[in-house]
């Protein structure tokens, strides 16, 4: 086979003809060695294109997505990854790798709680809590699958590249039943006896690490090296910006990054159905609209001009606002006996030396708490104060706990 080792057109045809054989199910483990002999460093393009070659030729994704755990296992760590680009901090690839991190903990944390089951028989609640609880976080790589989705697979589908999204796409949902199954089966009740246990881990909750464990290799080992090569920078910004719509799996990415020689305002990147993208979440109009009506406090936003420019609109404001303040000098909007406290701290905020003022007044039987709060960019230069008002009658008159369910009235 030494003749197959530097001529690519070979190997890959080698490779298509054993992979055949292992999906007919001829003597596996015997095709197993001979994959496992030869491809100890296959290149992770030429397992991509001849998984697409596989399926342009007509055999069904159906049938590539049955026997695609049996192939990857063979190729698991056999993969010559020294020639992968690494992405830099920040980076979608970066995120993604981050996050499967943060999957691996959470695998070996179940796996823990395999081995301690002896103490089950006497912790039954605690232990099934625990279980649920690590499985409801695991359950979260249902984001990290759906921006592969819809934000990662259209990229590389604009490239021509159908067959290893729609084959990823479908382990997806096949982890996905595997989760929805394991949670039915770790109901938290008392009475599931050790036997059901121990079956329902072997043929459930095992099955669900290991198919988490093998979509991490499917990644890092061949798609997102192969998405590394492919992608254009633009690509990846709008990828990048439109993420913290769909949200993030366990990690909370903190670095930032921006395609390179362009720093992108995130107004570029609104979605395309027009919802106004923010770092942590999107809203459309309405939505936005209805969250400061229904806020319980008022808020009125003025820029770094003294410039009033926002203030919402509840149905019950303690302090009366009309449209006519948009654009105005905030000074002219108060009081002449209190306007020297509104200069001074605007000056003090400017300045940085303070970032919050409150004060709390009596104004027509309420208990009124009004806090001027310093907004500053990442740099730290300041952008404009919040001044947020509230009537906290109500909540100086509560005692004691409310911990079952009650609606006000």
């Amino acid at each position: 086979m030494s003749e197959l080792i530097n001529n690519s057109e070979k190997r890959k045809e080698l490779l298509k003809h054993l992979i055949l054989q292992l999906h007919k199910g001829e003597a596996p483990e015997v095709v197993r060695k001979r994959l496992i002999d030869l491809l100890r460093s296959i290149p992770y393009d030429e397992v991509v294109e001849v998984e697409q070659e596989l399926i342009n030729e007509g055999l069904p994704e159906e049938e590539v997505l049955r026997f695609c755990d049996i192939h990857t296992a063979v190729l698991d760590g056999s993969i010559d990854t020294s020639a992968q680009q690494e992405a830099p901090a920040g980076h979608p690839v970066d995120t993604f790798k981050k996050e499967n991190i943060e999957l691996r903990k959470i695998v070996s944390a179940i796996r823990g709680l395999f081995t301690a089951i002896a103490r089950y028989d006497d912790d039954k609640q605690g232990y099934l809590l625990e279980m649920k609880s690590l499985l409801n976080q695991l359950s979260d790589v249902d984001k990290h699958y759906r921006r592969k989705e819809y934000l990662l697979f259209p990229f590389l589908e604009k490239h021509d590249i159908t067959g290893p999204p729609k084959v990823m796409w479908g382990k997806h949902d096949e982890t996905r039943a595997l989760l929805k199954a394991a949670h039915e089966v770790i109901d938290v009740r008392a009475d599931i006896s050790p036997e059901e246990l121990r079956s329902a881990i072997a043929y459930i909750i095992e099955p669900v690490l290991s198919a988490v464990e093998g979509m991490i290799m499917k990644e890092e080992e061949i798609l997102l090296p192969m998405c590394m090569d492919t992608l254009a920078e633009d690509e990846w910004g709008q990828i990048y910006h439109q993420s913290p719509e769909i949200g993030f799996c366990i990690y909370d990415p903190k670095d930032k990054w921006h395609p390179e020689g362009k720093v992108v305002s995130e107004v570029e990147y609104k979605s395309a159905d027009g919802r106004i993208v923010l770092p942590t979440g999107s809203f459309d109009v309405a939505q936005l609209t209805a969250l400061f009506s229904y806020l319980p406090m008022d808020i009125t936003f003025v820029d770094k001009e003294d410039k009033v420019r926002f203030f919402s609109l509840g149905e019950h404001r303690i302090f009366d606002r009309n449209r006519a303040i948009i654009g105005r000098d905030v000074r002219l909007c108060h009081p002449p006996g209190s306007v020297h406290i509104v200069e001074q701290i605007l000056v003090d905020f400017k300045e940085g030396k303070e970032s919050k003022a409150a004060f709390w007044i009596n104004f027509k039987g309420m208990f009124v708490y009004i806090e001027y709060i310093a907004l500053r960019d990442e740099s730290g230069e300041y952008l404009g104060v919040i001044e947020c008002t509230q009537d906290l009658t109500k909540y100086r008159q509560l005692e004691g706990e409310q911990r079952l369910l009650s609606y006000s009235k």
